[in-house]
């Protein structure tokens, strides 16, 4: 069964649907069937097979007319934003409305708000209804989706990462900086929206298998017959520092080998495609066939560092 992944808004997040046996290619726009009415969206992109259990189905493709409507739509839901602040602000309701959007059919319009605190808004809801004369329904995000939605610059410089190519916002905790050694500097670590920065997350796997090899800070290490204590780390560089008497000394960890099979492999299990197991059996095509073997996260290596060699075919082109 063919899956596609379809989008509402652009950096939008995927949904999965039922290709429904329609002829639609990626980037098309579609008109879809969803818990919530009709919607338009477009195609992300097309999966043969998929983990994800599609939604529901895609129901046509859309036409010229459907595009119309959708732009008109739009025009609408940014009127829904200033109609809505009048009558919230004519209840005494202290909300910032951030995005508003009708489904397709028109039967439901989505407002999404942002508020200190939980705020009653069932006589708002009425009169959006006599007024829209559709299901209203009121979400109160958080500080992140807002600049998300709105977008911006980051201390970086660039454009937020949420509101150019993040799909999802995972969750970001503070143990992912001290992972790293940052300095737990509020305007360091702190993104626009006041939250942890979620590009604190973009190198947190790395530093953390670096790690593993590398004593903790505190613990004792053995240096000429004697013991000292480790009072720095350079993850990236794969160095440790103990205090020897009145002086600093570095020390690297020994450096291993492997062929490039394994290698593969490894890189495969980290950030590949087979991301998230911990055993894995990767079949290499190059010069000759080899493969690399994972079991529990390491590699398994055979005599003089091979480890799951299929072995050589060599072609004669004569």
């Amino acid at each position: 069964m063919e899956v596609c992944g379809i989008i509402f808004k652009e950096n939008g997040k995927n949904y999965y649907f039922n290709k429904n046996n329609i002829e639609i290619n990626i980037n098309d726009y579609v008109i879809v069937e969803t818990e919530k009415g009709e919607q338009f969206g477009k195609v992300a992109f097309i999966e043969l097979e998929s983990k994800e259990t599609p939604q529901k189905n895609i129901l046509r493709k859309a036409s010229n007319e459907d595009y119309k409507k959708y732009l008109k739509s739009l025009k609408e839901a940014k009127e829904v934003l200033v109609e809505a602040k009048k009558m919230s602000d004519s209840l005494n309701l202290e909300m910032q409305f951030v995005e508003a959007s009708f489904t397709f059919d028109h039967k439901q319009l989505i407002i999404n708000f942002i508020a200190d605190e939980r705020i009653d808004f069932r006589e708002l809801v009425k009169l959006l209804a006599a007024k829209y004369k559709a299901r209203i329904d009121l979400h109160q995000i958080g500080v992140r989706d807002k600049a998300k939605e709105i977008g911006g610059l980051g201390p970086c410089g660039r454009q937020l990462c949420c509101n150019s190519f993040l799909n999802k916002l995972e969750t970001i905790t503070i143990n992912m900086a001290k992972n790293q050694n940052i300095a737990l500097n509020p305007s360091k670590i702190n993104g626009s929206c006041g939250r942890l920065l979620c590009c604190l997350s973009y190198e947190d796997e790395t530093y953390s298998c670096c790690k593993k090899e590398l004593p903790s800070v505190g613990s004792q290490k053995e240096y000429n017959g004697k013991t000292y204590k480790v009072v720095s780390l350079n993850i990236l560089k794969g160095t440790y520092t103990l205090q020897v008497d009145d002086e600093l000394k570095e020390f690297n960890l020994p450096v291993k080998a492997s062929n490039d099979a394994n290698v593969a492999a490894l890189g495969e299990m980290w950030q590949g495609g087979a991301k998230g197991s911990k055993d894995v059996i990767m079949v290499t095509l190059g010069t000759g066939v080899g493969g690399g073997i994972i079991v529990d996260g390491k590699i398994v290596g055979g005599a003089h560092g091979a480890g799951g060699e299929i072995g050589h075919a060599a072609v004669n082109h004569e």
